[in-house]
């Protein structure tokens, strides 16, 4: 939105002209067009940021996520290389190009993503299951050097007995999601250990008919499934990492080191200001 499309809708606001949703709707889209502006300025420059001390965590993060990304991206093209030889192999043997199991790795694969969410819900709940824990010791020592020293009166004594009140059943509520995650988590594990009992039933039916191929098969299947995870994963801290320096340099062109390092990226910027401008003047607009 430019700014005298922004007056000619406060004008036609003023006599009731009023397309609120519109101008959200706006908004909402812009923003998302600079959030991928910020991840592709970073991606583009970011090895220009070394001397800039705010963005020193972001800089030498991406370095060693680089070097990652590079050995999984080696990695798995080794392993799809084996993998499309053993096809070749086992169709040759068998006249077979399907993997037969590949549905239950799939299937394997999906209950371990679970699992790690679980798990980082677990631990989670652990950690705010402590600092209520810490909360309730400290609220409880007040209590008791106040009757100690006699000090504080009776409201203040109301007011303690409820804050432990609701602290404990605030701790009951997370042990029992912590109980109800780790029994998810037992469950999960069971059923992976049912799914890779299945697998190997089947690896040894075919190692049977066939030869070591099949067994190769599966084994670079899941190498790859895990490589292809793993490189998910680095590729969102990569672009989390890109985003924040896009953010900042974009935000701070007066900063010497951060318009040099922008510097053949000006015009990106520059566009990313007037997205900014206009978020700005549509929420203005929509009442925000």
């Amino acid at each position: 939105m430019t700014s005298t499309k922004y007056l000619v809708c406060l004008v036609a606001r003023a006599f009731g002209y009023n397309r609120k949703n519109t101008r959200m709707a706006e908004a909402a889209e812009e923003t998302h067009l600079l959030k991928e502006a910020e991840s592709n300025l970073g991606k583009a420059i970011w090895e220009n940021v070394e001397g800039i001390e705010a963005l020193t965590v972001e800089y030498w993060n991406l370095r060693k996520l680089v070097k990652e990304h590079d050995r999984i991206t080696a990695e798995l093209e080794s392993h799809l290389e084996s993998l499309t030889k053993a096809h070749e192999e086992r169709a040759s043997l068998l006249g077979v190009s399907t993997e037969p199991y590949q549905h239950l790795l799939d299937e394997r694969q999906i209950v371990l993503n679970t699992l790690e969410e679980h798990a980082r819900q677990r631990d989670l709940t652990v950690v705010n299951a402590q600092k209520i824990r810490r909360a309730y010791y400290g609220t409880k020592t007040k209590e008791e050097v106040l009757t100690n020293e006699g000090m504080g009166d009776e409201r203040d004594f109301v007011v303690i007995t409820q804050r432990l009140t609701e602290l404990k059943a605030q701790f009951a509520e997370l042990r029992a999601e912590r109980k109800d995650l780790a029994k998810k988590i037992e469950e999960g594990d069971i059923k992976v250990e049912m799914i890779d009992t299945k697998i190997l039933a089947l690896k040894k039916e075919r190692r049977m008919k066939a030869s070591d191929a099949f067994q190769h098969i599966g084994d670079a299947n899941q190498e790859i499934s895990t490589l292809r995870a793993e490189l998910g994963v680095v590729d969102t801290q990569m672009r989390q990492l890109y985003t924040e320096i896009g953010k900042f340099v974009s935000r701070n062109t007066k900063d010497p080191l951060c318009r040099k390092a922008c510097k053949e990226m000006q015009w990106l910027v520059d566009v990313m200001n007037a997205l900014r401008r206009s978020i700005l003047l549509n929420h203005k607009l929509s009442g925000q």
